[in-house]
């Protein structure tokens, strides 16, 4: 029997399986694994197949688990996919490219802002980025560009179940509509005082601020300075955050 380790990707394309089948039937403990690190599992083939062959039939999931919905205690046994961002939202799995160079490049940006200006007004609030998930509830754990926790709710446990006062998500091609519709609805049942999105394609930076348990726009820019009426003397300068590097 072969020693050679694999990964779930790799076993997939082997089985002929989709990675979501392999993912359930590792958290089902129908086949054999290792797990080398927190939600990180490794496989022998031969034993997998010998595994599956002692069953009668084989049954795929239809893609990120729309057949049933997922638990929070369900999703954080998942192993990790490298090149994929994991996010479950109302009970369905969401699986998104990984960031690309300008996304970091305008979230590590924002991000140095936001804790000089916090460092200022809440020296024990703490400002977060991806990758950090956060609970919202029983059926949703999302991952957050960037987030602010004040101090009078510090992160205690993982995944993050401390409700950020701020949440800022970096619009890509890839997840606009997550951004837009799924994840608003999520943040705006969850009651997050604050969502700020921030549009790579468009340059441009939309605050939304919960009003009677609903957002709405407070302040949108596509140039100029960004000041915002709840975080007197933060100042955002869009000129400079979608800045991209001179090339020679």
């Amino acid at each position: 029997m072969t020693e050679k380790l694999i990964t779930a990707k790799q076993l997939s394309r082997t089985l002929g399986l989709s990675v979501e089948t392999i993912w359930r039937y590792t958290r089902e403990k129908r086949i054999p694994y290792l797990e080398i690190g927190p939600r990180q599992y490794r496989y022998r083939e031969d034993e997998v197949i010998q595994a599956l062959a002692a069953r009668t039939a084989v049954h795929e999931d239809s893609p990120s688990y729309q057949t049933d919905r997922m638990s929070a205690k369900e999703f954080v046994q998942l192993p990790g996919e490298e090149g994929y961002t994991l996010q479950l939202i109302d009970g369905f799995l969401l699986r998104e490219p990984s960031p690309t160079y300008q996304h970091q490049r305008v979230s590590r940006r924002l991000q140095q802002i936001l804790i000089n200006y916090f460092d200022e007004q809440d020296r024990g609030g703490e400002v977060f980025d991806a990758p950090l998930d956060v609970y919202l509830d029983e059926c949703t754990i999302v991952q957050p560009d960037l987030f602010y926790l004040p101090s009078s709710r510090p992160a205690k446990a993982n995944p993050i179940d401390s409700l950020p006062d701020l949440v800022v998500e970096i619009i890509s091609a890839s997840t606009a509509k997550t951004d837009r519709i799924c994840k608003l609805n999520s943040y705006q049942k969850a009651g997050i005082k604050h969502y700020w999105l921030v549009d790579l394609k468009n340059r441009t930076f939309e605050c939304l601020a919960l009003k009677n348990e609903n957002y709405t726009v407070l302040v949108g820019l596509a140039e100029g300075i960004l000041q915002h009426p709840d975080f007197p003397g933060l100042e955002v300068d869009l000129n400079t955050l979608f800045a991209m590097p001179e090339v020679d």
